[in-house]
C-alpha cells in the first residue's frame, strides 16, 4: 500500500500528467484530421466541445459519490476510461466516431479531476496547501506538452492515429496504481450530513459569493486557456507555415516552462499571502487567494495581445511564453478558493460543480466559437477573443470585502 502522504501526492501528480498527455494529443494532429475527415475549423472545435460535455456532465455525480463513499476506486476507473477511449479515438473513421471517443475520454477524466484535489486536501498540511496544489497542478501544463510533443512526433513518424495509441496504452497499467492508495480517513459525519440530492448540496455553495466569484472568473478564464490549447499548434501551422512538429515542440517547451514557473510562484505566493492565517480566517485566505488569480490575469491579458498580432514566430513564442506564464499563476489559488469557500463535506460537490461551470460557461465554446471565426477571420483577429476573456476573468476575481463565505 501507498500510505506515505508525499508518494500520494507523487502518484496523483505522475497521473495527473497523463490526464493532460491524453488530452492534448488531439490539438497536436487536429490539422491532420481536418484534412483526413473533410472537416471545417467550427466543426474540428466541436471536437473539443463533445469532450467536455462528457467532462461537465459526469462530474457532478462523480463528485457526489466521493462525498458520500469511497475515492481510489472511482480514480481507477476513471483513468482505464479515459485511457481506453484515447486509444478508441486512433481507431475512428468518421467525426461520428471520434466525437464519441472523445466524449468517453471526457467521463473518465471528469472522475479524476473531480475527487483527486479531494485527496489531496485531506493530506496535505494546511500551511503547504497551496503548495501542494500547486505540484498537483503543475503536472497539467507538463502533461499538456507532453501531448503535443508525443502528437507532433509520432504523427511525423507513423501518422495521426498512432499518436493516440501511444498516448492512451500507459494509463491501462497506471489505473492500477491507484487501487494502491491507503486512502486518507474521514470523519463519518462528513459522509453522512450530506446525503441530499446535488441540487440541494449546491444550495449553500450557490450562497457564497466567494465561490461564486471564484468560478465565475475562472470560466473566463477557461475559456481563454481552451481557445488557446486546442488552436495554438494550428494557429503557429497556418498563419507563420511552421511545420507541425515544430509547432508542436515550440508550444511544448513553452507549456512546461510556463505551467512550472507560473503554478510554482501562484503555490508560493498563495502560502505566503495566508501566512499566519492557517486555522481559521476561510475568508480571508479565499479573499487572498481571489486577489492573486486577478492579478496575474491582468499581467496576462495585454501579453497575450502583443503574442498573438507578432509579425513572426520569433516574437510570438518569447511573448507567449510570459502571458501564459502570468496566466498559470492563478491555478493553484483559485483551486485553492473553490476549497476554502464552502464546508468542509462539501469538498467534492463544490469541485464538481465549479468543473460543471467553468466549462458550461468557458471552454465548452471557445474551441468552435474560435472555429468559427477562424472560418471567416484571419488567424490573428479569431484569436484576439481569448485575450479578451483574459481581461474579463480579472474583473470577476477582484475581491470585494463586501464578499463574505
Amino acid at each position: 500500500m501507498i500510505r506515505r502522504p508525499r508518494s500520494i501526492l507523487a502518484v496523483l501528480t505522475a497521473l495527473n500528467l497523463f490526464n493532460y498527455l491524453d488530452r492534448f494529443v488531439l490539438s497536436a494532429v487536429l490539422p491532420r484530421i481536418e484534412d483526413e475527415l473533410s472537416l471545417s475549423h467550427a466543426v474540428a472545435g466541436l471536437l473539443g466541445t463533445i469532450f467536455l460535455v462528457g467532462y461537465f456532465l459526469t462530474s457532478p455525480v462523480f463528485g457526489t459519490f466521493a462525498d458520500r463513499g469511497r475515492r481510489k476506486g472511482l480514480l481507477a476507473i476513471g483513468i482505464a476510461a479515459w485511457s481506453v477511449a484515447t486509444m478508441a479515438s486512433g481507431l475512428a473513421r468518421s467525426f461520428t466516431e471520434l466525437a464519441a471517443a472523445r466524449a468517453l475520454v471526457g467521463v473518465g477524466e471528469a472522475s479524476y479531476a473531480t475527487i483527486a484535489p479531494t485527496l489531496i486536501d485531506d493530506l496535505a498540511p494546511p500551511e503547504k496547501k497551496g503548495s501542494w496544489l500547486a505540484i498537483f497542478y503543475a503536472a497539467m501544463p507538463i502533461g499538456a506538452a507532453l501531448g503535443y510533443v508525443t502528437g507532433g512526433i509520432v504523427e511525423k513518424s507513423h501518422g495521426w492515429r498512432a499518436a493516440f495509441f501511444v498516448a492512451g496504452g500507459p494509463g491501462l497499467v497506471l489505473a492500477l496504481v491507484c487501487l494502491w492508495i491507503a486512502e486518507p480517513e474521514r470523519p463519518l459525519h462528513k459522509l453522512t450530513e450530506q446525503r441530499a440530492s446535488w441540487l440541494s448540496a449546491a444550495r449553500p455553495l450557490l450562497r457564497s459569493p466567494l465561490y461564486l466569484k471564484g468560478i465565475l472568473g475562472y470560466a473566463a478564464n477557461s475559456f481563454a486557456i481552451g481557445g488557446f490549447s486546442y488552436w495554438a499548434p494550428a494557429f503557429l501551422f497556418r498563419r507563420y507555415g511552421l511545420e507541425l512538429a515544430v509547432a508542436n515542440k515550440g508550444m511544448g517547451a513553452i507549456t512546461v516552462l510556463s505551467g512550472a514557473v507560473g503554478t510554482a510562484i501562484g503555490g508560493l505566493w498563495s502560502d505566503r499571502a495566508t501566512r499566519g492565517n492557517e486555522k481559521d480566517d476561510h475568508d480571508g485566505r479565499a479573499r487572498a487567494f481571489l486577489q492573486i488569480c486577478a492579478l496575474s490575469a491582468a499581467a496576462g491579458a495585454p501579453l497575450a495581445v502583443a503574442a498573438i498580432l507578432a509579425p513572426s514566430a520569433a516574437w510570438f513564442f518569447p511573448l507567449f511564453l510570459v502571458a501564459e506564464t502570468a496566466i498559470f499563476v492563478s491555478t493553484s489559488p483559485v483551486n485553492a478558493v473553490i476549497l476554502e469557500a464552502v464546508p468542509s463535506g462539501l469538498r467534492a460537490t463544490a469541485m464538481a460543480m465549479s468543473i460543471f461551470t467553468i466549462h458550461a460557461l468557458g471552454d465548452l465554446w471557445s474551441p468552435p466559437g474560435v472555429g468559427v471565426l477562424l472560418d471567416h477571420l484571419s488567424a490573428s483577429s479569431a484569436m484576439l477573443v481569448l485575450p479578451a476573456a483574459i481581461a474579463i476573468s480579472a474583473t470577476a476575481w477582484w475581491p470585494t470585502h463586501s464578499a463574505r463565505r
